[in-house]
């Protein structure tokens, strides 16, 4: 097989309900519910509509005992009505929660920035290395009853890492980074396999996409390196919602799963969780199809690094290439594009176009005779990211630094299609380094939504930033407010702040921390109440939910960060 051929990692086997995880298994699909779990009516209705839209496991929040024994009433109601979808309990900062859902339903998610370490205060903390084990021996005391305890009922558990809500233990140790993601879930995995505890799932996610598939990628490095195989859950999280949600995801579970990395996932948009599912099915459904496509010959170029890559060295032609940021090609110049979404360039005047499934030799003696001039590779084939991929690197194996735009194209496709399926080839190749700008054609689409595609993918990608970011969580049982109707609010107010990130978080769990890339924050403090951040610090407590907006403009205001529409 080719270098970029799609092929599964391996994995271990796990039994989630009798709904199994990795190994040959498909990938799963999973969403939350945003009910409050003391809704049991809510959360039943939510649970079946979840499952109805095709989801393989339905995951609820249990904050405290009160709500995780409930997760028992809310089982025994799906199962005596014939629905037998496996449950997962969420949980965050309350060990004694998780013990009481592990007797209640099938698998139980525990974060380990918050299981054992207090609640991050985002305090630098000292550890000599014998303070240091001590502290590990510590959480080995508190791990080894609850893995034994979820052994004896059957229940899976998944460590689920968030950046943002690393400890403050692990921060002063590694930082706010993709390392020390993959050590907080290391710890917990070394304590797993010490006791033949291999019930597991892990999850590495973030807001931004660049860590969640960097920490991801290490994760599988750092387990390979130490015999482990467990199944890895992909997400993106606080993605948003609308188009922007789905750009956001398909880019960060797109390039993994295109590496074959991932055996469950959830898409998680600030919108109704069943309608989650369907966009996790269609991305699944398009990477996963490419494990029947012929087998496209190439290799990785010297000093490549697949966990870590770096943007490939060309040479500037006019506005593409070099250390110039990643253009966006368009084909209509008559069109009416938003400010923030005008292509860079119309058409491809003075550049090389080429069919990247020509013979490789032709191909690069081509681009080699066109030394200093841009190279716009198109595919059809049915792994376009491989076969793109694999001639790039061939480029960069004979020494070739023309910049190159991926060109590529979706006819007869829908706008959701589209969507899913370009920002998922296109992450790929810009969060891997291979390209110096887009081109998007699709019949389906109006060229100013195509670009405005295009720049979002450039966007979530963090190649390039040209209009305000939101980093909203799908809401679940802990929301103090509308979720939905509050992320569509601000977004009206405050769309026009170019590169502004704005984090909107329906409870103290998710924020400040798990907003750890914005600028400010919106988050729930209490039921009708909002906090307000600047960074990772608090500037309002408590405020009226009526009055947060206005709060909100007047903070940004003050910092000199608004301007008029």
């Amino acid at each position: 097989m080719g270098a970029f051929d799609y092929r599964r990692r391996k994995s271990r086997e796990v039994n989630i309900g009798g709904v199994k995880l990795g190994g040959e298994n498909p990938l799963r699909v999973q969403s939350m519910t945003n009910t409050s779990t003391m809704d049991t009516e809510g959360s039943v209705a939510q649970s079946r509509r979840i499952a109805a839209a095709g989801a393989d496991y339905v995951r609820l929040t249990a904050q405290g005992v009160r709500e995780a024994e409930n997760l028992g009433e809310i089982r025994r109601i799906l199962r005596e009505s014939g629905e037998n979808v496996p449950l997962i309990a969420d949980i965050h900062f309350n060990p004694r929660a998780a013990w009481a859902s592990a007797e209640r339903v099938e698998k139980v998610r525990i974060n380990p920035g918050n299981f054992v370490d207090p609640g991050r205060v985002f305090k630098q903390l000292e550890y000599t290395d014998e303070q240091y084990a001590a502290e590990l021996e510590r959480i080995r005391e508190a791990l080894v009853p609850f893995y034994e305890f979820c052994r004896e009922h059957g229940t899976v558990v998944r460590i689920g890492v968030n950046h943002g809500s690393l400890s403050d233990r692990i921060m002063s140790r590694y930082g706010d980074t993709p390392a020390g993601m993959v050590e907080s879930a290391m710890e917990f995995l070394r304590v797993a396999k010490s006791i033949g505890f291999n019930d597991i799932v892990i999850s590495m996610k973030a807001s931004n996409t660049v860590v969640m598939v960097e920490s991801v990628r290490r994760l599988v490095k750092a387990m390979e390196a130490e015999g482990m195989d467990y199944p890895l859950h992909l997400g993106v999280t606080e993605a948003g919602d609308g188009e922007d949600g789905r750009v956001k995801s398909a880019v960060g579970i797109g390039t993994l799963l295109a590496e074959g990395i991932g055996d469950t996932l959830r898409v998680s948009l600030s919108e109704a969780p069943e309608a989650e599912v369907p966009v996790a099915i269609a991305l699944r459904d398009y990477i996963t199809a490419r494990a029947t496509a012929p087998s496209v010959k190439g290799e990785m170029a010297d000093g490549y690094d697949p966990v870590t890559p770096t943007r490939r060295e060309t040479k500037e032609c006019g506005i593409i290439g070099g250390k110039q940021p990643q253009v966006v090609v368009g084909t209509d110049a008559s069109a009416e594009y938003e400010p923030d979404s005008r292509p860079d360039i119309f058409g491809t005047d003075g550049m090389l176009t080429l069919d990247a499934s020509m013979p490789r030799e032709d191909l690069i003696k081509a681009v080699g005779e066109a030394a200093g001039c841009a190279v716009v590779l198109k595919s059809s084939a049915a792994n376009p990211v491989a076969e793109l991929q694999a001639v790039i690197h061939d480029m960069s194996r004979h020494g070739l630094k023309n910049p190159v735009i991926a060109r590529l194209n979706y006819d007869g496709l829908g706008a959701d299609d589209v969507t899913l399926r370009a920002a998922a080839d296109f992450g790929t190749l810009l969060l891997n380094g291979a390209i110096d700008g887009i081109m998007i054609e699709a019949d389906g689409m109006t060229p100013t939504r195509l670009a405005h595609l295009a720049f979002g993918i450039l966007q979530a990608a963090r190649c390039r930033i040209t209009r305000t970011e939101f980093i909203s969580c799908p809401g679940c049982g802990r929301t103090l407010f509308d979720l939905q109707s509050t992320v569509k609010t601000i977004k009206e107010a405050t769309s026009h702040l170019k590169g502004l990130k704005l984090g909107i978080m329906g409870c103290i769990v998710n924020g400040p921390g798990e907003m750890a890339d914005a600028d400010y924050g919106y988050v729930g403090a209490a039921a009708g109440h909002v906090s307000l951040y600047r960074g990772k610090e608090c500037v309002a407590k408590n405020i009226p939910a009526d009055e947060a907006l206005d709060r909100l403009i007047e903070l940004l205001k003050a910092d000199g960060k608004w301007t008029e529409k």
